[in-house]
C-alpha cells in the first residue's frame, strides 16, 4: 500500500479515535507526552521503521504528512472553547466553563486554565473566539 494512502487512513480513522473527547479534558503535559509517544509508535509501525533505524520523528512526520497530535489536541480544545463562548448561558457547552470546588493541596488543572495556556501559545485573545 502506498504511504500516502496509509497516511489518509491514519488521519481519518486512527487519529480521530485517539482524539475523541480531548476537547473537554485539560490534558496534562504527561498525558500529552503519552499521546505523542502513541502517535509516533503508530506512525513508525505504519512505515515499517523502528527506533533502531535511527530515523528522526520529524522525518517520519514529514513522510506521513502528519501534524503533531498535541497541536491537534490544542486545535480541538480551542474549537470547543469558541463554541462554548458563542453559546447562550443555559447551554450544556457552558458547563465545562464553570469552576470546580477547591479542595486541599495544589489545585487541579482546570479546563479554563488549559485554554488560557493554549491561547497564550498561539497569541490569541478571548475576543478571537467570537469569530
Amino acid at each position: 500500500m502506498p504511504d500516502r494512502f496509509k497516511a489518509k487512513v491514519y488521519k481519518t480513522v486512527v487519529r480521530s479515535v485517539a482524539l475523541y473527547g480531548t476537547e473537554c479534558w485539560p490534558a496534562t503535559p504527561k498525558q500529552e507526552q503519552t499521546m505523542h509517544a502513541m502517535e509516533m509508535r503508530m506512525l513508525r509501525w505504519i512505515l515499517g521503521t523502528s527506533r533502531l533505524d535511527h530515523v528522526m520523528n520529524v522525518d517520519i512526520r514529514k513522510r506521513m504528512g502528519a501534524a503533531p497530535i498535541t497541536d491537534k489536541m490544542r486545535e480541538a480544545r480551542l474549537r470547543w472553547y469558541g463554541h462554548a463562548v458563542r453559546s447562550d448561558e443555559n447551554s450544556v457547552a457552558r458547563t465545562a466553563m464553570r469552576l470546580s470546588p477547591e479542595g486541599r493541596g495544589r489545585p487541579k488543572m482546570r479546563w479554563l486554565d488549559r485554554i488560557k495556556e493554549d491561547m497564550k501559545t498561539i497569541n490569541a485573545t478571548p475576543v478571537d473566539a467570537l469569530d
